[in-house]
């Protein structure tokens, strides 16, 4: 089951090439400086957009703020966009500078995660320090679904700002490393590695949790 199953149930997927049609359509409208191109823009990206900067500011109110901003940045700067990369690549670029500089003005959040943090504790003699659950035969379980996704939710905001945004973008919004590299301007390498450790460091804090919760239960 993945991430975006988990955290959202009710998404549902929009293939590439339609994706990719509406967006040609998007760019023309805003280029064209029809009436509705603003509303269409926020009606399309909006959701997402505000998911990515939340993933990156960690507060509501400034994620708000920070898609308000982009949008408006498109709509003046529309004729800039050439194409390079995919629309939606462009437009989450912005959207993630804008995050980061008002991260930046708040100050401290940004750091990298460490292995110490992802990985299991071993002993001396190389076994596992404290016990391991398998727990994967649960996840599909829907009397533990609120469960799951509460841990999970709780464990991605536990996570540093390099590292919920790379893994929002890419098991939750479903961009593929190459895109994400160029929304936020990072090496594919860099990207994998990020998103490998980050989830890494969601499964040991979902194990703990769900090996809490047997053991309260027995």
């Amino acid at each position: 089951m993945s991430l975006a199953m988990v955290l959202e149930p009710e998404t549902r997927t929009v293939t590439h090439g339609r994706g990719a049609e509406r967006d040609v359509e998007l760019v023309e409208a805003l280029r064209q400086r029809e009436p509705t191109a603003a509303e269409d823009l926020v009606a399309t990206y909006g959701e997402r957009a505000y998911r990515l900067a939340t993933s990156i500011t960690g507060d509501g109110q400034d994620a708000e703020e920070v898609v308000q901003d982009a949008c408006w940045s498109v709509v003046r700067k529309i004729d800039t966009f050439r194409g390079d990369s995919a629309f939606g690549s462009w437009f989450y670029r912005i959207v993630a500078n804008g995050a980061y500089g008002k991260l930046r003005r708040r100050q401290g959040r940004r750091r990298e995660l460490s292995l110490d943090e992802v990985l299991p504790f071993f002993d001396e003699q190389g076994h596992h320090a404290m016990p391991v659950a398998d727990w994967s035969a649960r996840v599909d379980d829907p009397a533990v679904q609120s469960e799951l996704r509460e841990a999970l939710t709780s464990a991605i905001g536990e996570l540093p700002d390099l590292y919920r945004t790379v893994l929002v973008l890419r098991d939750v919004e479903g961009l593929p490393n190459l895109e994400i590299a160029r929304s936020l301007g990072l090496s594919v390498a860099v990207v994998k590695t990020r998103v490998h450790r980050a989830r890494l460091f969601l499964r040991k804090r979902l194990g703990a949790a769900l090996m809490s919760d047997a053991l309260t239960a027995a």
